[in-house]
């Protein structure tokens, strides 16, 4: 069975839907399914540095996976910029798109997953869509009357003719289904890889911040974003500075936004608390997903939540909010703290945590969130599954 992935962008900048697709097809070609990926050069606001207009497979920091990456329209508009169009994708599309079983779209409202579907469609080569919680309530919102315009008049016809839509967590689906329309759907999560332990990561990360076993250190590892909530995950820390502990941000975002953060670090008295790692990957990010006592993620909304999974494959228990689509297995499998989006709320879920913190007991339930984990989104399962829904699709 051969699979055509495409994708408007596979750069670490655009977060854990991008890295997701390479894990995806990494996993099923383990299957011994022909699976690549087809996507743009794009890199935010830059460019990647990677061959263009050819199938590559060679690339380590892409899973060594075949990919075509094909040159994005980069003009100095950011709005233009981001839409990500490809003239080269869309002819590549139009020549190539037949000699693959199905099509597997992720994203909408950009060129390179609108053209993708166009084309389909155009030449009846079955196609599944997963939206990355753009059809959600909250993204909706977000520049509603674009958003809206464009949804009605050319993405409305491309999702209505897929074979389905794939929802990686229930509440995306539920999310979804208000909208009324009538599209055939499954929900499958994404996988994760669940690293080995590091030997005294803890204290390897203590060292790095300079910082005494008493101060449990609370890691914020995501894009630096509106939508990521950090703003309140901050205001509740402020009023709970009676307590130890030391907060850690990981991640980069557009530079005026940072800067908001930066003041509101400092205006809350935190800026002392506070450690800044840049953007972090590989082994990097890994230790301090494994060195952390507390990940948290106060989001609006988050169609799944890699970066949270990932933080629980560590080891690492997680306060999320309600928004993100994780949050019921969360509860049921007593992973951390699930709270509304609201400061107050936020605040009693880490004043529990600050006063009931123990770095023992942290070390002892690595292994049960890591088994969590395990048993419910690893990669071998999630793509057997994913293998049969392609076989029964492009039947």
């Amino acid at each position: 069975m051969k699979i055509l992935h495409v994708i408007p962008s596979v750069a670490s900048v655009r977060g854990g839907p991008s890295q997701a697709v390479i894990q995806m097809v990494r996993a099923l070609r383990s299957q011994g399914v022909d699976a690549e990926i087809a996507t743009t050069n794009d890199n935010g606001k830059d460019l990647l540095d990677v061959p263009l207009n050819q199938l590559t497979e060679q690339l380590g920091e892409y899973g060594n996976v075949p990919i075509r990456f094909f040159t994005r329209f980069s003009p100095n508009l950011n709005a233009v910029r981001e839409f990500a169009f490809s003239w080269d994708l869309t002819i590549w599309l139009w020549r190539n798109m037949a000699k693959y079983d199905l099509v597997h779209v992720h994203a909408i409202f950009s060129y390179a997953s609108t053209i993708a579907m166009a084309i389909a469609r155009f030449k009846k080569i079955p196609y599944i869509n997963r939206p990355l919680g753009q059809l959600c309530t909250w993204s909706l919102q977000q520049s509603k009357l674009r958003k809206q315009t464009y949804l009605n008049i050319i993405e409305c016809q491309n999702l209505l003719h897929s074979k389905s839509l794939h929802f990686t967590a229930d509440q995306e689906k539920a999310e979804f289904e208000q909208l009324g329309l009538d599209i055939p759907s499954f929900v499958l999560p994404h996988g994760v890889d669940v690293p080995n332990l590091i030997a005294n990561s803890q204290a390897q990360v203590r060292e790095i911040f300079k910082i005494t076993d008493d101060r449990p250190i609370i890691l914020f590892l995501s894009r630096i974003h509106p939508k990521k909530g950090l703003e309140y995950l901050i205001s509740a820390l402020a009023d709970l500075q009676a307590y130890k502990f030391a907060l850690a941000i990981a991640g980069d975002g557009e530079p005026e936004y940072v800067y908001k953060i930066k003041d509101l670090l400092e205006v809350s008295n935190l800026s002392d608390r506070t450690h800044w790692l840049g953007f972090v990957k590989g082994e990097t990010k890994n230790l301090y997903l494994q060195g952390a006592d507390l990940f948290a993620l106060t989001s609006h909304s988050e169609n799944f939540g890699i970066a949270a999974i990932e933080a629980l494959a560590a080891g690492t228990p997680v306060l999320i909010t309600d928004g993100v689509a994780i949050a019921p297995m969360v509860k049921q499998q007593d992973c951390g703290y699930v709270t509304t989006l609201d400061v107050e709320a936020i605040k009693i879920s880490l004043q529990s945590f600050l006063e009931n913190f123990s770095s023992e007991q942290t070390a002892q339930n690595r292994s049960r969130l890591q088994q969590v984990i395990n048993q419910n989104y690893s990669w071998q399962s999630i793509s057997d599954r994913l293998t049969k829904i392609y076989q029964e699709l492009s039947a």
